[in-house]
């Protein structure tokens, strides 16, 4: 039987990677790999990183560390009901 917390991390947890997804998929591809394939590595590369590029690197890590916190305690508590 999950307990509230649990329910709470789960949602958390769902959350979390959906926006985690959302981020990553939003970054500017570097090229030679998937994105150069289908055309994302056409851009220049003489352009520096911008603000808004830095802001995006912050906030995916911010959500990858949410992430990452959320399995570590979801699974602790899942294994402290057994």
């Amino acid at each position: 039987m999950m307990t509230v917390l649990s329910w709470a991390l789960l949602v958390i947890l769902l959350l979390s990677s959906a926006i985690l997804i959302l981020m990553v998929l939003l970054h500017k591809g570097k090229g030679g790999g998937l994105s150069s394939m289908f055309g994302g590595g056409m851009s220049s590369v003489a352009s520096g990183s911008t603000v808004a590029e830095k802001n995006l690197t912050r906030i995916t890590i911010a959500v990858g560390i949410i992430w990452f916190a959320c399995i570590i305690a979801f699974g602790l508590i899942m294994r402290a009901m057994v």
